[in-house]
């Protein structure tokens, strides 16, 4: 954990930390999907809390899909999905440690780019359609202040620009790299980061403009500053939220 990750630990309630250790006890002890995990008394001594915590974070692990717990048999490290929440790479993402974090937003930008890019010239009207539907449903999640709508556009935009690419892999790794940023956003930033939301809807315009007009770098670089804005975003949040906890 790096020192600035530690830094965050401050604002965090117990099970959000525990929820951390746990990740890191996995990767740790190289522990592969469906490798059985020592049981919930095991990990409070292990951690230094309570039973009821570390049931707190099995609950938070178990919806992002890193633990599955079965019921009279224990705790196993989920099998998980997809390009990046299965095999090796599942173990190994912390979703509280800034590092891997910031390098997540690199590698979305360089998907998010190509994907763009990608989209202006292979999009079919149809898939022209589903990203500017995707746009506006995000808009109007944002001037109704309905995070859910808000999310479920924002969802909707990137896949559907992921589908306009026709790359499978591509599509594969969008979905899971905002997987994996969901679940930094819900162990240590508990609930939504909104200070970009009333950007974003506009970065969405441009990027979809762009990829209606055929105009493939000007997608990209759309697509780009959507991406570097949200990561500054979340970089004046995680500030904000470590000058608290020193007050």
């Amino acid at each position: 954990m790096t020192e600035a990750g530690s830094a965050e630990r401050g604002y965090r309630p117990g099970y959000e930390v525990a929820a951390e250790r746990v990740l890191e006890l996995i990767a740790q002890s190289q522990l592969r999907p469906g490798d059985r995990m020592p049981t919930e008394i095991e990990l409070a001594r292990q951690l230094g809390t309570s039973r009821t915590v570390v049931r707190e974070a099995v609950k938070i692990l178990s919806a992002l899909g890193r633990v599955r717990a079965q019921k009279g048999r224990g705790l196993y490290v989920a099998d998980g999905e997809g390009l990046l929440g299965a095999g090796r790479w599942a173990p190994f993402f912390l979703p509280v440690d800034l590092d891997h974090v910031y390098m997540l937003f690199e590698f979305r930008r360089a998907q998010e780019m190509e994907t763009s890019r990608l989209a202006a010239r292979r999009a079919t009207p149809a898939e022209l359609q589903a990203i500017g539907k995707a746009a506006q449903v995000c808009r109007g999640g944002f001037e109704t202040g309905q995070e859910a709508l808000f999310n479920e556009g924002d969802e909707a935009f990137h896949t559907s620009i992921a589908t306009a690419s026709h790359n499978m892999f591509l599509q594969i790794a969008v979905r899971e790299a905002r997987r994996l940023q969901a679940q930094s956003s819900l162990i240590g930033l508990s609930g939504s980061i909104g200070g970009h939301a009333a950007k974003a809807v506009d970065e969405h315009d441009a990027i979809y403009r762009a990829i209606r007009a055929g105009d493939p770098e000007g997608a990209a670089r759309a697509a780009a500053t959507h991406i570097d804005n949200t990561l500054d975003d979340y970089r004046r949040e995680i500030q904000q939220r470590i000058f608290a906890a020193t007050d």
